[in-house]
Formats: structure tokens, sequence, C-alpha cells
């Protein structure tokens, strides 16, 4: 990045846009070797849940079907009835071992991603050994603040059952009455501000993972960091975040039309689309995470927490074998003039 931090402030959406391209074309060398190492292994890991899944799904509801049509205590259908279980037992398993797997590989990418870019932001010399060295030890840091998220996201769930429990019982009140539409209408709301909650945390989220790896805050702290400095830059910040979601939503609906239930296609046909699906996916991965840390610097820039580019060079280096992340006083209140 070769804006001076002053003018990063300016930046909307489509300079967001150019910004992170022309850090991942710049930079391709590296980044490529981390997308081979982690983001690469991601998408795949994605993209075979969706395929497992289906299968197991299918086998149950098949063995299911069987069971339907076969008569109770008869040794098929306890046989079935055992297969079932199996089945389903499986499948969590599966289940929990994906999310497992996707949990570290999505920590580490975000890792590695965040510090790449901040490197290139300080015009420090970064190396992929120099990356992944430094990775495990970051990626700890970004944990606390995932399960902090977690937490918050189980909290709002939470809060949202009770809002749903008393909008039940204020229906089984008024709809005695004949006040059905008003009723349904108050569900409408109550469903959209759920879901612009929802999409609120998640825009906590990315920007507080950057927070966790280039500041000394972490957990709650990065969540707080987090929400002060999107202010002024929320709709651009949500905008962006949204398009990246809709635009992987796409590539996952696509992957499962196309390959997971294109029987009509052949397994050639299959089997290019989901090449060019994973391929789609690694690379939006990759621009997603470039973006929200270049979101970062772009939210500094616009509340003038001027970050000193030498101290930022510093807290990235690995000291005595321990990560140094960049502290507060080296970001904040070091406002530059306007």
């Amino acid at each position: 990045m070769d804006r001076e931090q002053e003018e990063m402030q300016f930046l909307g959406i489509f300079g967001i846009y150019r910004e992170a391209c022309k850090v991942i074309i710049t930079w391709r060398r590296i980044f490529s070797k981390i997308t081979l190492a982690l983001i690469l292994p991601l998408s795949f890991i994605f993209l075979a849940h969706v395929e497992v899944t289906d299968l197991l799904h299918r086998k149950v509801v098949h063995d299911k079907m069987e069971r339907h049509f076969t008569p109770a205590g008869s040794a098929r259908f306890n046989k079935l009835t055992d297969v079932i279980s199996e089945d389903r037992t499986l499948y969590w398993f599966f289940k929990v071992a994906y999310l497992t797997f996707y949990l570290v590989l999505s920590l580490l990418s975000t890792s590695a991603v965040v510090y790449t870019v901040a490197c290139v932001y300080t015009g420090k010399d970064v190396s992929f050994k120099k990356v992944m060295s430094v990775v495990p030890k970051v990626w700890k840091r970004l944990m606390v603040t995932f399960l902090c998220t977690s937490v918050a996201y189980i909290l709002y769930n939470f809060a949202a059952l009770v809002v749903v429990s008393l909008w039940i019982v204020l229906w089984g009140i008024l709809s005695a009455g004949g006040d059905i539409k008003f009723m349904l209408s108050i569900l409408y709301v109550i469903l959209v501000f759920y879901a612009a909650g929802h999409f609120y945390l998640s825009v906590i989220w990315h920007l507080a993972s950057v927070v966790s790896v280039l500041e000394e805050s972490c957990g709650f702290a990065a969540m707080i960091k987090s929400q002060a400095l999107i202010k002024g830059k929320m709709l651009v910040t949500a905008v962006i975040l949204f398009i990246m979601n809709i635009s992987l939503f796409a590539v996952q609906l696509m992957f499962w039309g196309l390959v997971v239930h294109g029987w009509s296609l052949g397994t050639g046909s299959r089997f290019l689309f989901g090449v060019i699906c994973l391929l789609l996916l690694f690379k939006l991965m990759l621009f997603a995470l470039v973006i929200q840390t270049v979101i970062y610097f772009v939210c500094k820039s616009y509340h003038h927490e001027n970050i000193d580019k030498s101290a930022l060079s510093d807290h990235l280096e690995v000291y005595l074998g321990e990560y140094v992340p960049l502290k507060s006083k080296d970001i904040q209140l070091e406002h530059y003039e306007v």
C-alpha cells in the first residue's frame, strides 16, 4: 500500500477494492504461497463438507424410508434402525471434525493474511517462512476473540428467542381478537431487526479479528475496539462485507446445484464445475481477508488515529520467540493534522 495514511480515510467501496487488488497483485508470490498452504485446503474442506454432508443426509433419509415400509419388529427393521443410528453418529462426528479443521485453518489463514498486509503497509521485508513462523503464535489471540464473539452470538440468539417467545404469548392473546395482520407485521419487524443485528455482529467479528492480530486487544476488548472503529465507515464496511458474503454464498449455491445435485451433467462436467467452484472460492476468501485488513487501516485513518509505521513494524517482529502485538499507545491518541 503506497498511499499515505491521511489519504486512506477517503477511500470508498471501489477504492478499497482497488487497494486490495493492488496489494494482492503486487505481492502475489507470497499470497500465492499462503493460499496454497492454508486457504486452498480451507476451501477444499468447505466444499468437501457440502458434498459429504449431503451424501450422509441422503443415506439417512433413504434408510428411514426403507424402515418405514418394513414390518416393525422384524430382523430387517432392527438392522435398519441400527444402521440409521450409526449413520447419525457418523454424521455428527464428521460435523465436529469439519468444524474443528475449518476453524483452525480459518484462524491461521486470517493471521497469515493480516500479518502480511500489515508488513506490506509498513514496507517491512516479509517472506513466507517468516509469516508461517509468526502465525502459530498469533492465531491464539484470534481464538480468544472468536470464542468471545461466539458468546456474543449465543447471548444475542437467546435474547431473540425471548423476544419471539413474548411474541408467541402476545399472538395467543391478540389473535383471538382478529389482529392477525398486526401480529404478522410485528413478526416481520422482529425478523428484520434480528437479521440486521446478526449481520452487525458479523461486521464486528471481521474487524475484531484484524485488531486482535495488530493490537494488544483481543476478545471482548477487540470487539469494543472494532465497534468504535467502524463508526463513520459502517455503511462502506457493511456494503463490502455484504457483497463478499453474497459472492461466497453464490459459489456455495453453484457447487450445491451443479456438483452435489448435478447428476444429469455427467461425472466429467461435475468435476469441472467442482474445480471452478474451488478456484472461485479460494480467490474470494483471499480477497475477503485482504479487504478486511485494508478496511482496518481505512477506519484508523478516518478516526485520525495515526499509526507509527516504525512502531507497527517493530511489533510485527518475533522477539525472543514471542509475538508482540501493537500496543494501543502506538496507535491511539496520536492524531495527525488534517
